[in-house]
């Protein structure tokens, strides 16, 4: 029997209402994906760390503990880009190695590109610009958004608007929806339904969380715009987790993915027959980019288990994975990779939902100069991790 040390893995953990498994989501599919038998293997062992809702303060002094305290061999888990600042010099300090997943909230930024620090994003910015685009081209300009401040913070709006601008659009309207003080969880939608009754769009664009996207859903399924207007929802509203809440309602919705469980792809199939048998639970979002990140470090677990982390840091900087949505990368200098964004119509039924492949939209490097405006006119934003409320 082999007395080498398991590899320890630090886990920024902040809390999440929407998925409160997600790590555990995030760290089966990270051992699946390296061929690890959650249950049994002794090869890993994750130490998660809570960082509150994921502000930089707290994730920085989570880091400080994992890194200085704990001595994890690489730090991980779920982060904002907000955080990566304060994260830097911490891990370069040490000589570390840090492997950060995010949602894709934000488009990333990197005035400093550190040859210590990984990216595993889920790049959701990218199935927002493809939205756009699409909707711009289907249903023309002068389309509305409607938002809640919460997820205006991000650049999922901003994102979609460049989609669209990018096939020729000039307008798009926008609704913040008020926030309730005496009950944050109330959605307030008169106003927003008088706006467009009064200037008819030729689209809806939603973009909820969480309870507040089913709360809008079953509004707008009870309002006389449903199959009037076509209404075009952000991916996390897409998710089947988050629509068999609603899917009784027969809605029509379209919307952009970046993965689609039933793809029939090999690399596809294999992870969700691998992952649904293991965790006897249907794979979502957080199961694959931790399977994703298990297919690369199956690939540098000889190195790391020898320490040579030098050897680790060159494989990451340098290399990308064909996984279930294709070929993914995890360093600025590879582009992280440029997802396909699968344009979906959604019909559901009390049984089923249904997805159909309208139209696929191609990624762009999170580099490219059409994006900067983003950055340059949203210089505030939320600090948590998208979903992290």
């Amino acid at each position: 029997m082999s007395l080498r040390p398991p590899l320890t893995i630090g886990l920024l953990t902040p809390y999440s209402g929407v998925y409160p498994y997600y790590s555990a989501h995030l760290a089966t599919g990270w051992l699946i994906g390296m061929g690890l038998d959650p249950a049994r293997q002794q090869t890993i062992q994750f130490i998660p760390e809570f960082t509150r809702s994921g502000q930089p303060s707290a994730t920085k002094e989570a880091a400080q503990k994992l890194l200085f305290f704990n001595r994890v061999d690489v730090l991980s888990g779920l982060v904002s880009y907000k955080s990566v600042p304060d994260l830097i010099p911490i891990v370069e300090s040490q000589g570390g190695t840090a492997f950060l997943f995010d949602m894709g909230e934000l488009i990333p930024y990197f005035p400093h590109i550190s040859p210590h620090m990984f990216y595993a994003s889920h790049q959701i910015w990218q199935s927002q610009y493809s939205l756009g685009r699409w909707a711009q081209q289907r249903f023309g300009d002068a389309g509305h958004i409607v938002m809640p401040g919460y997820e205006a913070g991000y650049h999922l709006n901003t994102a979609f608007y460049q989609g669209a601008a990018a096939a020729g659009g000039t307008t798009i309207r926008s609704t913040v929806l008020p926030e309730d003080p005496s009950n944050k969880n109330a959605l307030h939608l008169d106003a927003f339904f008088k706006t467009i009754e009064n200037d008819r769009p030729p689209y809806v664009h939603a973009i909820f969380s969480g309870n507040m996207g089913t709360q809008f859903l079953d509004a707008w399924k009870n309002s006389r715009f449903h199959k009037t207007i076509p209404l075009l929802v952000v991916e996390s509203m897409a998710y089947d987790d988050i629509l068999a809440d609603v899917q009784h309602h027969e809605l029509e919705i379209y919307s952009a993915l970046t993965w689609i469980r039933e793809d029939e792809s090999k690399e596809n199939r294999l992870f969700v027959k691998t992952f649904e048998q293991i965790a006897q639970q249907p794979a979502n979002i957080f199961a694959l980019m931790g399977y994703e990140a298990g297919l690369v470090w199956r690939e540098l677990l000889p190195h790391a288990q020898k320490r040579d982390w030098q050897t680790v840091k060159q494989y990451l900087c340098n290399s990308t994975i064909k996984g279930p949505r294709g070929e993914k990368g995890f360093h600025p200098s590879t582009g992280l990779g440029l997802p396909v964004s699968n344009i979906v119509s959604i019909n559901t039924t009390a049984n089923k939902i249904n997805k159909i492949i309208l139209d696929q939209g191609k990624g762009i490097r999170f580099d490219d100069t059409t994006l900067k405006s983003i950055h340059d006119d949203c210089i505030s934003g939320w600090l948590n991790p998208f979903l992290c409320i």
